[in-house]
């Protein structure tokens, strides 16, 4: 019994940090002005495209966010202060990827407690199958 639950532990265990070393959380080496640049522009739409980032398009309006961005970082601005002032000028659908607090971390976070709840659903039914 106690083989079966270690099993999916285990395994559960080996793809969580797997996952966690591929996304480079251990990397030590600070991004440049140049990789800063190029993480912001792919996350923000331009503001004249359909579905496109301002890395993406050459609408002068995306060409000015860019420059926009290029300039915030000289001056020292960190990302997370570059995006306020993005979102400030243009508003929260600047983004191409919601944010994940208030209102939209419930739509982040409901397919999460979703799985879950029928994870939990499904072992109690196995173990009350397994008893009778």
């Amino acid at each position: 019994m106690m083989r079966r639950v270690l099993s999916p532990v285990l395994l559960l265990l080996v793809v969580v940090t797997t996952l966690f070393i591929a996304s480079g959380a251990l990397d030590g080496t600070p991004p440049t002005r140049a990789d800063r640049a190029a993480q912001l522009e792919a996350s923000i739409k331009c503001p004249s495209c359909e579905g496109l980032s301002v890395a993406q398009s050459n609408a002068p309006s995306a060409i000015a966010v860019r420059h926009e961005i290029e300039a915030a970082i000289r001056s020292g601005a960190s990302n997370e202060e570059i995006t306020a002032s993005l979102i400030a000028t243009y508003g929260p659908t600047i983004l191409l990827a919601p944010p994940k607090h208030g209102l939209t971390a419930v739509l982040w976070l409901a397919p999460i407690v979703v799985v879950g709840a029928s994870g939990a659903v499904f072992l109690a039914l196995v173990r009350k199958r397994r008893r009778t």
